[in-house]
């Protein structure tokens, strides 16, 4: 069984975004910069932006925190969004979700510019990844397309099982794997919690992509044996974070698996950077 290890990719690719960074600064002048917006005073959220702004100053970019009160309106956080798309020294917006009850998320993530909607959530997006020409990837499952391009794991005519069904990961993964290019070209079957027996649906995958939200769900008996099993859930319980997947059940049977902490997470912020990147250079060609 191999482990799959998200901490260790992540510093690689991190190390190479940060050369790409020097190497941009050095040609054009202009410094990558993502601009996060925090409404509220979730705990967790606040420690997703503190990683994201120490992940920027990492690979040399700039980023900006605006901090909202939970109490902001829709047309506050709007207007808002709209001089960040005016702005020529931004070239990545990221709204930290969840946003609070008065604000309707998809009215403000549809109002990000696509050319720095760098978490890949608006529908202009989302249509250039199904047509297969993206202009950004989805961070986590760009994340994982990369870290079975790395690792070597075959897909071209494998048959990948999606285990979840979310705009974040679920759907944008399945639309991901079944193109024609590198690190996809297979059959795609898409499970959610309306599947009729899931374990049968789950055991056809040669790989096993889970992001459900459900501690430990997955079970070695939904597992076809030596398959690549990836697990997406962080879910804090009493004896810590754990996986969507049994990781110590799985792992006895999976031919590769990626472990909670230290797998999938590390590599989201990491793939941000890299759309950040990428944001700049677009705005730069145009």
């Amino acid at each position: 069984m191999r482990l799959l290890d998200g901490k260790a990719m992540s510093a690689t690719l991190r190390a190479e975004i940060a050369e790409e960074v020097k190497q941009f600064v050095t040609q054009t002048g202009i410094t990558p910069c993502l601009a996060a917006v925090l409404v509220g005073d979730d705990p967790a959220s606040q420690v997703y932006v503190r990683n994201k702004e120490k992940a920027c100053a990492q690979v040399g970019m700039k980023s900006r925190l605006y901090r909202l009160g939970a109490d902001t309106t829709q047309e506050q956080l709007l207007s808002l969004v709209s001089e960040l798309n005016a702005d020529t020294e931004v070239h990545g917006i990221l709204i930290q979700l969840p946003l609070p009850r008065q604000i309707d998320e998809k009215t403000v993530l549809d109002s990000v510019s696509p050319d720095k909607d760098v978490d890949a959530f608006h529908p202009a997006n989302v249509g250039l990844i199904l047509q297969g020409r993206p202009r950004f990837l989805p961070c986590t499952p760009f994340g994982i397309q990369e870290m079975l391009k790395r690792y070597g794991v075959e897909t071209s005519g494998r048959h990948v099982v999606v285990l979840g069904r979310s705009d974040i990961v679920g759907k944008p993964m399945a639309a991901m794997m079944v193109q024609k290019m590198a690190g996809a070209d297979a059959t795609v079957t898409i499970c959610h919690s309306r599947t009729r027996d899931l374990p049968a649906v789950t055991r056809l995958g040669d790989i096993l992509i889970v992001a459900i939200g459900r501690p430990k769900f997955v079970t070695a008996d939904m597992v076809k044996p030596g398959a690549v099993v990836i697990d997406v859930g962080i879910n804090r319980t009493d004896a810590g974070l754990v996986g969507d997947v049994d990781f110590d059940a799985v792992k006895e049977i999976a031919s590769a698996i990626t472990p909670v902490p230290g797998g999938v997470g590390p590599l989201t912020i990491t793939m941000l950077l890299g759309n950040t990147l990428r944001a700049a250079k677009l705005i730069i060609d145009n």
